[in-house]
């Protein structure tokens, strides 16, 4: 597939939950990720969750495809566990997978969120002894930890639940600085919190990834991040990544694609989605009509998009949308 530039670049989502629920196996990872680094993908991810949905861990797979893979970047969509894992052994491990794959790597934090989707919230929580009212901070945290580990030696941190002195991580990062993400999705009905989590990445996000958004919607909370990093006194500039977290399943029979899809992901997240969120959530059908739902949110200010695909057979379906989907977009 031929380089697309820099206009518009595109993720492999692997469904790591898939070894559990039949989807894929890990061979099937691995070939994938490596067809992807040799087809002209720009990046390979992977889910994170421990308890809440269990799956293959994010840290383990991703150094893994470190060492199967030699040009993609690597990273977590999105990485839910940040508030359950020690912060400074996390940007250890963080900075350890940065070396490891050559400075190839970003960051995305994520705190994880209860209700649809979410899987077992409070039991992962309570089995971590963690208040789900402390994530939003112990998220923060973690992003200042990473950021001041990986680009300072001999550094020292006082924080609300995380205290060092005198620390250097060895061996150093590749990457100066680490690119760190923050995740927000933000929900129409609660408009205060929608603010705080889009506040949240223009404060501490060198890109933002988001999932369930209408083109609309993406446009709007991209635009009030460019604005709330403004009074923040940032500047996001040309290099603010602006990542949408999508789904795809190409067959012209667009029904059938439909069904498999609402299988895979009802599955995958033990929920019942109703056609008008999968509808919205999943570029479904011919290629010509996955290639408009794309085009929809690239004209809405989308730089990465991230592509899991909701099929049973993985391989045909990454055939399809590397040759005829993302051809359309060199």
């Amino acid at each position: 597939m031929p380089d697309r530039g820099s206009k518009i670049r595109f993720g492999l989502t692997l469904p790591n939950r898939g070894v559990i629920i039949g989807a894929t196996t890990v061979e099937e990872m691995y070939t994938l990720a490596q067809q992807a680094d040799e087809a002209g993908w720009d990046s390979v991810w992977v889910g994170d969750s421990i308890f809440a949905k269990p799956r293959l861990d994010a840290l383990v797979l991703l150094g893994a495809l470190a060492a199967r893979t030699r040009r993609v970047k690597l990273g977590p969509a999105c990485f839910a566990s940040t508030p359950l894992r020690n912060a400074l052994l996390l940007a250890y491990q963080w900075c350890s997978l940065d070396f490891l794959s050559g400075g190839r790597t970003i960051f995305v934090a994520c705190q994880g969120a209860p209700g649809q989707g979410g899987g077992n919230f409070e039991q992962e929580f309570a089995a971590f002894q963690v208040e789900p009212a402390t994530r939003m901070r112990r998220m923060e945290e973690a992003i200042e930890i990473l950021r001041l580990t990986s680009s300072q030696e001999h550094v020292s941190f006082q924080g609300q639940y995380n205290r060092f002195d005198d620390i250097t991580v060895l061996p150093r990062p590749v990457q100066q600085p680490i690119p760190i993400w923050v995740t927000a999705n933000p929900l129409p009905q609660y408009p205060k919190m929608a603010e705080r989590a889009l506040r949240r990445v223009a404060k501490y996000g060198d890109g933002w990834m988001t999932t369930g958004n209408t083109p609309q919607s993406f446009a709007e909370h991209l635009a009030a991040i460019r604005r709330y990093a403004q009074e923040e006194g940032r500047d996001p500039g040309a290099d603010f990544e602006a990542c949408l977290y999508y789904n795809i399943n190409v067959n012209e029979d667009r029904e059938a694609a439909y069904q498999e899809s609402k299988k895979f992901l009802d599955t995958y997240y033990s929920v019942d989605y109703p056609r008008d969120y999968l509808e919205n959530w999943v570029a479904l059908g011919s290629p010509q009509e996955c290639i408009e739902r794309l085009r929809s949110f690239i004209d809405a200010g989308a730089t990465t998009i991230t592509l899991r695909l909701v099929g049973y057979d993985q391989k045909r379906q990454f055939e399809r949308v590397t040759n005829e989907v993302l051809s359309a977009f060199a």
